[in-house]
C-alpha cells in the first residue's frame, strides 16, 4: 500500500483531476441542446431533469440522441484525459465528472441522475463493465418499458460483473456511483412501486 508521504504528494493532483471531471461533468447538455432547438427549458417539461430520458419527453428523437452522446462523452473524455497521468487520476476524474452532472454548478446544483455520464465514465475506465451495463439495460427496458428500473438493474450488475472480472478498482469505484444512482432514483422508486412511474416514451 502506498504510505502517507506518497498520499500526501499525489493528493493535490487527485483533487485537480477531480475537478476537472467535475467541470466537464457539469456542462449541462440537455439544457443547451433543448434551448438551442428553440424548444425552450427541459426543466419545465415531464420530470424536470436534464437527461436524455426528459429530452425524450419533447418528443424529438434526435436531440434526446444528442443528450445521451453529449451527456455520456463528457465522463469518457474525463477520463481518458487524466488517464494520461495514471490509473487513480483517471478514477478521480471520472467520479468527478459523474458529481458534476448530479450537482452541476452552473444550474445551483441541480443537475440530472448521471446514468448517461456513468456509462460514459465505465466505457473508458472497464468497457466490458460497459457491455454489462448495455446488455442489462435493453433487456429490463424491452421487458418493462420502464428507463429507471432498466438504470437500477444495471447499476446493480456492473460492480458485480466487475468484481467477477477481477476490475477490482473499478468495481469499487462503481459501488460507490451506483449507490447514488439508487439515492438520485429515490423519487422513481417510490413510483415504481406504486405503479405510477412514467414508460419510456410516456409525456408524463
Amino acid at each position: 500500500m502506498p504510505d502517507a508521504a506518497s498520499w500526501q504528494l499525489a493528493l493535490p493532483y487527485l483533487v485537480a483531476a477531480l475537478l476537472f471531471g467535475y467541470l466537464l461533468g457539469s456542462i449541462p447538455f440537455g439544457l443547451i441542446i433543448t434551448r438551442l432547438a428553440g424548444l425552450g427549458d427541459v426543466r419545465k417539461i415531464g420530470s424536470g431533469n436534464i437527461g436524455a430520458t426528459n429530452v425524450l419527453r419533447t418528443g424529438n428523437k434526435k436531440l434526446a440522441a444528442l443528450t445521451l452522446l453529449g451527456d455520456a462523452l463528457k465522463g469518457t473524455v474525463a477520463v481518458l484525459i487524466a488517464g494520461l497521468y495514471g490509473r487513480d487520476m483517471a478514477t478521480a476524474a471520472g467520479l468527478g465528472a459523474f458529481l458534476g452532472h448530479l450537482y452541476p454548478v452552473w444550474l445551483r446544483f441541480r443537475g440530472g441522475k448521471g446514468v448517461a455520464t456513468y456509462l460514459g465514465v465505465l466505457v473508458a475506465i472497464a468497457w466490458p463493465g460497459a457491455l454489462i451495463f448495455a446488455a442489462v439495460w435493453l433487456a429490463v427496458a424491452f421487458i418493462t418499458r420502464y428507463s429507471s428500473l432498466s438504470a437500477l438493474v444495471a447499476a446493480i450488475a456492473v460492480p458485480t460483473g466487475l468484481f467477477l472480472l477481477d476490475h477490482s478498482q473499478a468495481a469499487w469505484l462503481f459501488v460507490l456511483m451506483s449507490l447514488i444512482v439508487f439515492i438520485k432514483h429515490r423519487a422513481n422508486i417510490s413510483r415504481l412501486m406504486s405503479g405510477t412511474e412514467t414508460r419510456i416514451g410516456g409525456k408524463g
